[in-house]
């Protein structure tokens, strides 16, 4: 830590309430060296304009910090006006978040910024003061006093730079908050919202979809692992039909309620994923990134289909933008192991059916029902039985304001396995995402970018996701649910008009 001798002489005379800005945990932060010439203060406040920037200088760790490539539109106000809740909400979650760092650097932050006005406010007298008619020796005065102000402003412009990054990247870890209603505790404390059906009852011994893949030769996991290694798989045969069966009949029924249908890229920019909620990077991550590059493969269409409408103000018209979404889905399901994730149950790689809606903040609840009542419709109407569930904090990722799961009985496995889940999470990515609306009849267009709509006040609107096929654990539920005594398997009918009339699948010796 070694500082200039003239900067330790400064530091002795600085009043204590400035000194205190300098104090964080030692565990994160460290004061930083800091040195710059100083020519002789023109009025009385150089002291403290220096000694603001020493204080400003231990916000900047030892370890240079990496700028964030983004800025989420954090209210961090409501975030210290509400540090009880916010920090209860964390708790609740699981989260690793270090509150009170995001408020002292908020704190701090505030005071700087208050700093850096006073002194833009000093330097514009001075320059007044210059246009008029001076003395020699006084105009040369002004000039030295200017240089002063203009070093000392530059410096605490860059430690306002630093310490804004550094505020950002503690802040975006924080999650969103949750709904009053969310059971507290892990995933077995979650609430049963519905329950649809019974198990059914066999007059034979039961396979697993594995066991049942092999016999009807739909799958082949031995061949993959060679190709492509663990937890990836061929479809074969008529597991093909029933993949392209689910798709097409998951968006059929979804287009019915007014979604538009979408296929998304699978590679998206890193900080699409960030925005979204997600953390592409660290060594518990489900992201597949691309080496050499700012691109990942995504885990969900969820991802590009957020990101379609960044940077975005919708006009009031539009809303709600309801989508469903084809892609493949990538995940590298880090520390996943043991026999409930064998076999399709639990892959690197899958095609899966999402919707996502983009709505007014006071229609979200609402529509989050729509969700969940579209995923139930749909799995009963294959005959499948399920259970709906009200996910606990302690399963809530972070961008979720409350989160539905439905969890389908596999007779092979022999317990529930989850199928789908539907997601609330308000403002949360659209501040991220800087997707706003304005409340109003403007004429902007779906596409309109910031900085080009029409003038007035605007809101980020509210985002949710739904699930309405993943396609390999649907397989799992069918194969498991419908599997007969001479081993075939029976379609259920709504997807034998998108199988090409296929009614059972049955083994390949009969």
């Amino acid at each position: 830590m070694a500082f200039s001798l003239q900067t330790l002489r400064l530091a002795s005379s600085i009043p204590s309430s400035v000194l205190r800005l300098a104090s964080l945990p030692n565990k994160t932060l460290t004061l930083s060296s800091f040195t710059y010439s100083i020519r002789k203060p023109s009025s009385s406040l150089g002291l403290i304009v220096r000694a603001v920037s020493v204080a400003s200088s231990s916000l900047v760790e030892e370890e240079k910090v990496s700028k964030p490539q983004w800025k989420a539109t954090i209210d961090f106000k409501w975030i210290r006006d509400n540090k009880d809740a916010v920090f209860q909400n964390i708790k609740n979650r699981n989260s690793v978040v270090d509150l009170e760092l995001v408020l002292q650097l908020y704190e701090k932050l505030l005071t700087l910024q208050k700093e850096v006005e006073r002194l833009r406010g000093e330097r514009n007298v001075v320059a007044n003061k210059m246009k008029g008619k001076l003395e020699s020796s006084e105009r040369q005065k002004l000039i030295e006093e200017g240089k002063n102000l203009k070093e000392v402003l530059a410096t605490l412009e860059e430690n306002l730079v630093q310490l804004t990054d550094k505020l950002q990247q503690e802040a975006q870890c924080v999650p969103n908050m949750a709904h009053p209603d969310v059971p507290i505790g892990g995933e077995d404390c979650s609430a049963l919202r519905k329950m649809v059906g019974s198990p059914r009852e066999f007059s034979f011994p039961v396979k697993d979809h594995v066991q049942l893949g092999k016999e009807l030769d739909l799958f082949d996991f031995d061949s993959a692992a060679e190709v492509s290694g663990s937890k990836f798989y061929y479809l074969r045969n008529e597991a093909v039909m029933l993949e392209m069966g689910l798709t097409n009949w998951a968006i059929s029924k979804v287009m019915r309620k007014g979604f538009t249908p979408l296929i998304t890229p699978e590679i998206v920019r890193s900080t699409i994923v960030e925005k979204c909620g997600f953390q592409p990077r660290g060594t518990n991550t489900q992201v597949y990134s691309i080496e050499g590059s700012d691109q990942c493969l995504i885990g969900t269409a969820e991802i590009p289909v957020g990101g379609m409408h960044m940077d975005s103000i919708l006009s009031d018209s539009v809303l709600p933008l309801k989508y469903v979404a084809y892609s493949h889905c990538f995940r590298t399901e880090a520390g996943a192991a043991g026999t409930a994730t064998r076999g399709l149950y639990r892959v690197h790689q899958f095609s899966k059916v999402e919707m996502f809606i983009l709505c007014r903040p006071e229609d979200s609840d609402a529509y989050h029902e729509e969700l969940i009542r579209i995923e139930e419709d749909l799995f009963s109407s294959l005959g499948l039985h399920f259970k709906t569930l009200d996910m606990a904090s302690g399963d809530l990722g972070a961008p979720a304001y409350r989160k539905y799961d439905i969890e389908a009985w596999m007779p092979g496995l022999g317990r529930y396995g989850e199928i789908s889940s539907a997601s609330n999470c308000t403002d949360y990515q659209s501040r991220r995402l800087g997707i706003r609306y304005r409340p109003s009849s403007s004429e902007a267009s779906p596409n309109s970018k910031k900085g080009k709509a029409n003038s007035g006040p605007t809101q980020f609107v509210h985002t949710l996701n739904a699930t309405a096929c993943a396609v390999p654990r649907m397989i799992v539920c069918l194969l498991e649910n419908f599997q007969q005594e001479d081993g075939s398997v029976i379609i259920p009918e709504p997807l034998r008009p998108f199988m090409g009339g296929i009614e059972r699948i049955s083994p390949k010796n009969k």
